[in-house]
């Protein structure tokens, strides 16, 4: 006979950050790379700001379900959620450690909102107004398939605030800043980082029916939809299909000066996590355009000692930092 759920109060918040960290040491990858140079309340909000990412985009992510499915089901996890944000009572570990990271870093409740939609964009593909969801993607036939793909830069953009600079702008709540500045500094970053995941993984997502590559830029390199799934698995890369990587690659570079200028913002005890961040997104670029933009044939990483090599600078940056603090 199965025992009864404990009641939520049950439940210490302390317990509740436990398991969002455990979520994030197993799953975060690069992230949790930077999250384990924070000072220990920080990380913890971090890593409660990530397990809630991390079971929407699950949710989302599901492709053993139909997107209509998956919809619903993200749609009832969030509605679960703004019950909890509320104050009602909830068993549940990640809305514990969240609502009480919300509150004790000034996180809005828009943020996390956004935040929500973002693991939701693939799943509507549709429009709304500006303050909802990015424009429209285009639904283009190709041998017989469909693919999503934003018109122009400008509708790619709005994708990947939604996708990754919102993310950051709930990461420099939890870092700390003063200047207001920094906010459209991390908005920038967070387009560089999902630029160089879009780069990185232009073959996987083909290969799912999927082009982020926006179709204005398909066209001003004469890349066809076509030429980007017949590369899959593919060694050699078409002239035209380079040009195309290396202008996204620029693009994403310009971006990254940002982050130069968000560094000095950030509380001397969150900087070293966003620099453990930014090196490890920037070294991933530099990844790919080493190896010539060729992401068809392998996917291209940051090697497991090079992440450790640069977490290391991080703690000893934070030490540092953390130390020049005290002195002031």
């Amino acid at each position: 006979m199965s025992q009864p759920e404990p009641p939520p109060e049950e439940l210490s918040i302390e317990g509740a950050y436990a398991v969002c960290e455990s979520i994030a040491r197993q799953e975060a990858k690069n992230f949790y790379y930077a999250f384990r140079v924070l000072p220990r309340r920080r990380r913890a909000a971090i890593c409660a700001v990530y397990a809630f990412m991390r079971h929407a985009d699950d949710l989302a992510d599901d492709e053993r379900l139909p997107s209509e499915q998956r919809l619903q089901n993200t749609q009832q996890w969030v509605k679960a959620w703004h019950r909890a944000a509320t104050g009602e009572p909830t068993s549940n570990p990640v809305f514990l450690a969240l609502r009480d990271a919300q509150a004790r870093f000034n996180i809005s409740t828009e943020l996390l909102d956004q935040l929500l939609q973002g693991t939701m964009i693939d799943l509507t593909a549709a429009t709304s107004d500006a303050a909802n969801v990015p424009a429209r993607a285009e639904y283009i036939s190709a041998e017989g398939k469909k693919f999503a793909v934003y018109r122009d830069f400008n509708g790619l953009y709005r994708y990947c605030y939604y996708v990754a600079s919102v993310v950051g702008l709930v990461c420099i709540k939890i870092f700390g800043y003063n200047d207001p500045q920094a906010e459209k500094l991390a908005e920038e970053t967070g387009i560089a980082f999902q630029l160089t995941n879009i780069l990185r993984d232009v073959s996987e997502d083909a290969a799912t029916g999927r082009i982020y590559l926006p179709l204005e830029d398909l066209q001003q390199h004469e890349v066809a939809i076509e030429e980007l799934t017949a590369h899959v698995g593919n060694r050699d890369l078409a002239p035209q299909v380079r040009s195309l990587m290396q202008m996204e690659a620029a693009r994403a570079r310009h971006y990254y000066k940002a982050a130069n200028d968000l560094l000095p913002m950030i509380a001397p005890e969150g900087r070293a996590a966003l620099w453990v961040l930014v090196t490890i997104y920037r070294r991933l670029l530099q990844r790919i355009e080493a190896a010539d933009y060729q992401v068809f044939s392998a996917k291209i990483k940051v090697s497991t000692a090079e992440k450790i090599w640069i977490l290391l600078r991080g703690f000893w940056m934070s030490l540092r930092l953390r130390a020049m603090s005290r002195q002031e």
